[in-house]
């Protein structure tokens, strides 16, 4: 058994599959009640991303159709942004924000979460935030942070929160204590339109129609 393994409480059922090769992810969805994705290419460039932030997200999504799972999507705080020179070398952005397309186009309900830079943040940094819009785009920990804990708290607390229903935010940290209850900064935020498949207050810098044909194929796959 791996280390993380290890901490799983006794009795949970670890099922291990290449997220990128659809055919080991044979029924995984039954008996399923949530999904939590924290999937990543992890610096692989355009194939990895590809393959991995958006294809990984695909399958899972293929294995989980008509069925009805609670669904939250890690990506990235800047998602958004397409010209910097990291989206240019890896498209990763563009990769990330075309799954998100497709948890939104799926029918599930969901949650996309844009975490900042992981344990960035000071000590006294644990006042969270919850922003919309993506328009912090400088690539470097100066666009939020955020502990490694309370990602994970917020991704386990909006498969529960009805408050967190097909929302998208960014998630960051600052000076302050951390508060007791999320279910104020969920409600406070804007649902995703039904009739845009980017999150609410997003920039409309890439066009669905100007898509790959593949993904346009992917996102109308979903809806059927």
């Amino acid at each position: 058994m791996s280390a993380p393994s290890k901490m799983l409480p006794q009795g949970v059922e670890i099922i291990y599959g290449d997220v990128s090769v659809s055919e080991t992810l044979t029924g995984i969805g039954d008996d399923i009640d949530a999904v939590i994705f924290t999937l990543g290419s992890n610096g692989l460039g355009r194939i990895g991303a590809r393959a991995v932030d958006y294809g990984g997200v695909r399958n899972i999504l293929q294995q989980l159709k008509h069925r009805p799972v609670r669904v939250v999507l890690m990506t990235a705080i800047g998602v958004t942004e397409r010209e910097d020179s990291y989206n240019r070398q890896t498209e990763a952005h563009d990769w990330k924000r075309r799954a998100e397309r497709l948890i939104r186009a799926s029918g599930h309900p969901y949650t996309i979460v844009r975490p900042g830079w992981f344990d960035y943040n000071k000590p006294n940094e644990q006042k969270i935030v919850m922003l919309q819009g993506d328009r912090r785009h400088s690539g470097t920990p100066a666009d939020g942070v955020i502990s490694r804990k309370q990602i994970a708290r917020v991704l386990v607390c909006a498969l529960t929160d009805d408050d967190a229903k097909n929302k998208t935010l960014e998630l960051i940290a600052e000076h302050g204590k951390e508060q007791q209850s999320l279910t104020p900064l969920f409600s406070a935020l804007q649902q995703d339109s039904a009739g845009k498949n980017d999150g609410i207050q997003d920039i409309n810098n890439m066009p669905q129609d100007s898509e790959p044909e593949c993904v346009i194929h992917d996102l109308n796959a979903m809806t059927q």
